[in-house]
């Protein structure tokens, strides 16, 4: 069991005990904290102590294995998914078994939950039936609480705007100079940042602040947006040790003054202290499959409104503690992957080895011509019952997948990921489409049965990653930024083109013109239920133009990004969220009710 031992199965049924139940059950069988220290060959002052769930200290432990070659490197993404998932998590902590029952020392790298979809409709990112993140409560509630320390860090930079524009209103410059301060000027309508709070809240996307009096603020209007769509999220995701943290929390463009100049956290006086608040997520944290693999967790941005990976830290981290490494990107292959393949791979120089693409008989059958699929209703009978016609036709969205994998030089895999509802002629077809386009494809039935269950997809990755990577970026960094979305809109999405809006194209140009943006990173954001920028358009649209309607700029993560149709950076809670089936054994203490 763990990164140097052999598990004994010990898989519940997960059509009889829900996720949590499994959890619990696993969750006993936990090794110590210095049996952990033992397994992963560390020493014990690079461990950090945090009940359940300990930090590894991620600075002693690279300044000890620098020169260590790293482990093999495998990424899962995805084909565009129903608006319920497609199980990349699921998939991902089963092929961490899978390799994990083989006798492989293998471990994950795995972003943190959000609590906007644990406690909406998605639920908890923790995989799900056999194949399953422990401690799922720890990993589900906020875990060593660096969403947390992200959150007082980004509020605190809006704390320091909005009480320097009172003051700036309330003093003349004599006084604000008696006070150790300079007037900066600020432009109370041309704000960049917000606030954040990590739940899906609409009713906070748009606001008004500093009603009442004049000791309460002046006011101006404002927004919320959820706490993992945060730059300071980004930051911690492609930071590279605590000095680039801070480095880059000191350029977070927070407003602009009446001349259009960026005001900076630093011309606030505020980047240390958020650094102060943030000083401890730099570690990542340690989490464990049910069967005993390790599991690092560390950042957790999402894909369609961010970069939508784990950090490049506990990728470097687990390159050098493991022989395999898992890690994950966000939504399907147009988005989280892309992210992946041009900005994290360019960003870490790490080299992937294989990219994994699930997708399940639902989503094909979805893209195939099938019913819609909504959350919170049942499934209509033609995703449950044998349809091999729209499964074929479904299968144009998981060929365009694979060919964007393809151009990235990556060694793709197709996991078909088994719900007990699929009939063995649907996997059967899956896997004949795959053979006549050359690419591997492995059914997995982790869900069910556990690592054991993942044996088929463990040795056909293995296979692949025996191949040699040709890991290329899609275009290089010198292109401008135009050319560069326009490449990811035809190269990727499949569209004809790309129509900038009169404010997106006026900011282009201007990006385009400015040196300080030349190693800018080119942040897409777009919907994730279809290629194109409406959500509604399934399979393989054609005919379409890509629509860019605006420019956010993360100045201290240094990204640009251009914002494709209507994306919230704050999404709504549902009518029938997750949390109304969440609570607390009161005896034991325990929470149940978490997926």
């Amino acid at each position: 069991m763990g990164a140097k031992g052999k598990y004994e199965p010990r898989s519940m049924d997960p059509t009889k005990f829900k996720d949590y139940q499994i959890a619990q059950e696993a969750e006993k069988h936990l090794p110590t904290t210095e049996e952990w220290i033992d397994k992963l060959g560390l020493e014990k002052e690079e461990m950090i102590p945090y009940g359940k769930t300990p930090r590894l200290d991620f600075i002693k432990i690279m300044n000890r294995l620098k020169d260590k070659p790293d482990g093999k490197y495998i990424e899962v993404t995805a084909i565009t998914p129903t608006p319920l998932g497609e199980g990349k998590t699921t998939v991902s902590m089963g092929l961490v078994q899978g390799l994990g029952v083989k006798g492989i020392n293998v471990g994950g790298a795995l972003r943190q939950p959000s609590g906007g979809p644990t406690m909406n409709v998605k639920g908890t990112a923790a995989g799900g039936g056999n194949a399953l993140l422990i401690p799922m409560t720890e990993f589900s509630l906020g875990l060593t609480g660096d969403i947390n320390d992200i959150m007082n860090a980004h509020n605190l930079a809006m704390v320091a705007l909005t009480s320097r524009y009172q003051h700036e209103c309330n003093y003349t410059d004599e006084e604000l100079t008696r006070r150790g301060l300079k007037r900066l000027d600020i432009d109370p309508k041309n704000v960049e940042m917000g606030w954040i709070i990590d739940f899906c809240a609409q009713a906070l996307r748009n606001i008004t602040i500093g009603l009442g009096g004049k000791k309460d603020g002046y006011p101006m209007s404002s927004r919320f947006g959820i706490a993992v769509g945060s730059e300071l999220m980004a930051i911690l995701a492609v930071s590279k040790d605590l000095a680039d943290l801070r480095d880059r929390l000191g350029k977070i463009t927070v407003a602009y003054d009446r001349t259009g100049k960026p005001i900076t956290t630093s011309d606030l006086d505020v980047a240390g202290a958020m650094t102060a608040w943030m000083r401890n997520t730099i570690n990542p944290t340690l989490c464990y499959s049910v069967e005993g693999q390790p599991v690092l967790i560390h950042a957790g941005p999402f894909a369609n409104i961010a970069i939508g990976q784990n950090s490049i830290i506990s990728d470097r981290l687990a390159l050098k503690l493991f022989d395999y490494t898992v890690t994950e990107s966000g939504f399907a292959a147009d988005i989280g992957f892309e992210k992946f393949w041009n900005v994290k791979c360019r960003l870490s120089g790490n080299v992937p080895n294989v990219s994994v693409i699930v997708a399940t008989i639902r989503a094909m059958k979805m893209h195939g011509g099938g019913p819609k699929v909504a959350p919170g209703r049942p499934l209509p009978e033609e995703y449950t019952r044998e349809n091999l016609d729209l499964v074929e036709k479904g299968f144009e969205n998981l060929r365009h997948m694979i060919g964007v994998v393809k151009k990235s030089g990556i060694v793709p895999v197709v996991c078909v990921n088994a719900f007990y509802t699929d009939t063995q002629a649907e996997t059967d077809l899956v896997k004949k489409l795959c053979d006549e386009i050359g690419v591997r494809c492995a059914r997995s039935d982790h869900w069910m049965y556990g690592g054991e269950g993942a044996a088929e997809l463990a040795d056909t990755v293995m296979d692949a990653a025996n191949e040699p990577s040709n890991y290329k970026p899609l275009y290089p960094l010198e292109l401008p930024l135009r050319q560069r979305v326009e490449m990811v809109a035809k190269e990727v999405y499949g569209a004809d083109g790309v129509q900038w809006s009169p404010v997106a194209e006026e900011k282009a140009k201007r990006f385009e013109s400015d040196p300080q943006f030349a190693d800018f990173q080119t942040m897409m954001v777009k919907t994730h239920l279809s290629l194109s920028h409406d959500p509604t358009l399934k399979g393989v649209p054609k005919g379409w133009t890509l629509p860019i309607r605006d420019i956010l700029v993360y100045s201290g993560a240094k990204f640009l990004c251009p914002v494709a149709g209507d994306i919230s950076l704050m999404p709504g809670t549902a009518s029938d969220p997750a949390y109304r089936r969440v609570d607390v054994d009161v005896e034991t203490g325990e929470v149940n009710g978490l997926f």
